[in-house]
Formats: structure tokens, sequence, C-alpha cells
């Protein structure tokens, strides 16, 4: 049986590890070639080591598929170019760009310095604009709208919903989403579509965070419904040419369930005939939206640690 994404050419950044593995493996499994991305640095950044990526390709060789290693920092403007050239120069062409690499720099915002901030943001968030500039670009210079090119960003649970201990994280998770939503209203007419992921999986980030605050424990093996492996299935179906319905979304993949986010919307409103008069504004704030947050004064729910894709 044909795979469902024969002929397609991918890269998968943080392909070397965890989420990003799992996701080369299953869209080379499914007839994609695949640029599987990783510099193999430490969770936090530091170090380089590119066995975990040369692993991955000779798996995915071994396997039948077609794949090729590159180690280029997506952090790094001009690398990011280079590693879109390398799939056109080595496959002909780039259908599909799936984010996933990342590091973690865990601390209270309040201890936090800015070498932890910037080196974080600089990842996810700056990674993912380098990559997605330089695709979007060769996108746009095809102008076909008939296309169907992908961009397949992740974000985490950590962002949607405020870990306490991430602030440097769940910013740039969010700050994808932002992103994502920007790419999917400018790129629809170059055949584009543009959606996130907000995994959930035992990987090494999640195995950092201190046994007492994990939600879950980590898997014994790799069948384990907490498996990176079971976010693959989600990705590599929006990588097909059969999700041109679907952009501008957040999904979630999360052991066997994958769900779909609502966009941000007003949920209640109040409106002055005028000016507002701080008293009156004060007023209705508290008898119309304190209500809907369930409680007076409103105050802002737990924050769900996420599994972050990254360098897993």
């Amino acid at each position: 049986m044909t795979g469902m994404l024969e002929g397609r050419v991918a890269i998968v950044t943080g392909g070397g590890r965890g989420i990003g593995a799992g996701v080369a493996r299953l869209m080379a499994a499914q007839g994609a070639k695949v640029v599987v991305n990783d510099l193999g640095v430490a969770l936090d950044g530091t170090g380089a080591d590119k066995g975990p990526a040369d692993e991955v390709v000779e798996e995915i060789k071994k396997a039948g598929g077609e794949a090729v290693v590159n180690g280029n920092d997506v952090s790094d403007f001009t690398a990011a170019e280079a590693m879109v050239r390398q799939a056109i120069d080595t496959y002909g062409q780039l259908d599909v760009l799936v984010n996933v690499a990342g590091i973690l720099r865990d601390r209270m915002v309040f201890n936090m310095n800015e070498e932890d901030w910037d080196s974080v943001i600089r990842v996810h968030l700056r990674g993912t604009f380098n990559t997605v500039r330089h695709a979007s670009a060769y996108w746009r210079e095809l102008r076909n709208p008939d296309a169907h090119h992908r961009i397949i960003n992740f974000t985490s649970g950590s962002g949607l919903h405020g870990a306490p201990g991430q602030p440097n994280y769940a910013a740039a998770k969010m700050g994808i989403v932002g992103l994502t939503y920007s790419c999917a209203n400018a790129l629809g007419r170059y055949g584009v579509t543009a959606n996130a992921i907000a995994p959930g999986a035992a990987t090494r980030m999640t195995e950092s965070i201190p046994e007492g605050r994990r939600r879950a424990p980590a898997p014994q093996n790799a069948t384990d419904e907490r498996s990176p492996d079971n976010v693959a299935p989600a990705v590599a179906y929006l990588a097909s040419e059969r999700s041109d319905w679907c952009t501008g979304q957040v999904l979630s993949a999360r052991g066997y369930e994958i769900g779909l986010y609502n966009v941000p919307q007003v949920i209640r409103q109040i409106a002055s005939p005028g000016p507002w008069d701080l008293e009156t504004a004060a007023r209705m704030m508290e008898s119309s939206f304190a209500p809907a947050l369930g409680q007076r004064g409103g105050g802002f729910g737990q924050g769900q640690g996420g599994g972050g894709g990254g360098r897993s």
C-alpha cells in the first residue's frame, strides 16, 4: 500500500531524539524523504553530538526509507537557510517543515537570568521563525495556490496554560502559536497551511521535571501510552495532502488522544454609550466577567505543564 506521504519531502528539526525522531521515522515509513535535523545538544542547549540524528537516519534507511542528516543550528538564520536548501538540492523540492527542536532552562521568573531567557527564546521562537522564513520564501517563489505545502510547529501546554517554572519556555511556545496563526493567514495564497501541535509525552524534557511535580510517571517501555511515538500520527496526517482543510489551528497529541483547541475569542463583553466612568467599568466587569471565570475577581487557573516537543 502506498504511504500517505509518498513523494513528499520533509524537514524535521529536533529529529534525533524523542518526539522529533518518532515523527521522522513515521513520515519516512509513509513514503516521505526526510531531512533529519538535530544539533545533538544537551537539554540546556550546550554541547553538540550528531550521533542521534545519524542513528535515526540509519534506522530509516534500514527500514527502506530515504533520509539525510542535517546538523545545523536552527537559531542561526543562515544555517536555517542552508537546511532548507539542502532539502531542495538533495530531493528536488520541499513540501513539509516540522519544527520540533528546543531546549529547556527552567527557573521561576524571579530567579531567571537574561541568558536563560534569551537562550530558550532564541532556539524555540527565533529557530521556528528562521526555518519558516526560508521555507515560506521558497514556496512563495513557486506561486502555486494549489500546492500542498505544510508548516507544522510545536507549541506546548506550558505556553497554553502557563507553567509556573517555565516563563521563558511558556513565552516562546505561545509566541509560536501567534506565529502559526500569522503564517496561516499570510501563506494560504501560496498553497501553504500552518498548524501547531501541543504534545504530551515522556521525553528528556518531561524527565527533567522533579518527580513530585510530574503529572504522570515516566513510561516503562516504548508501547506505553506516553511514548513520544504517539505524537507522530497527528503530525504525519497534517503533513499529508489530505489535510488541506486544516490551517491556523492548534492540536493536542497526547497518548492515544488527539484534540483540537479553540481559537481564542471574546466570551463576554460589556459596552458603554460613551467614555467609561471608572467606577461603572469596574462594577460591570466584576458583575459580567468574574462569574464567567467561576470566581469573583477572576484569577487564572493552575497551569498545566506540557511535555514540549524538543531535542528530546
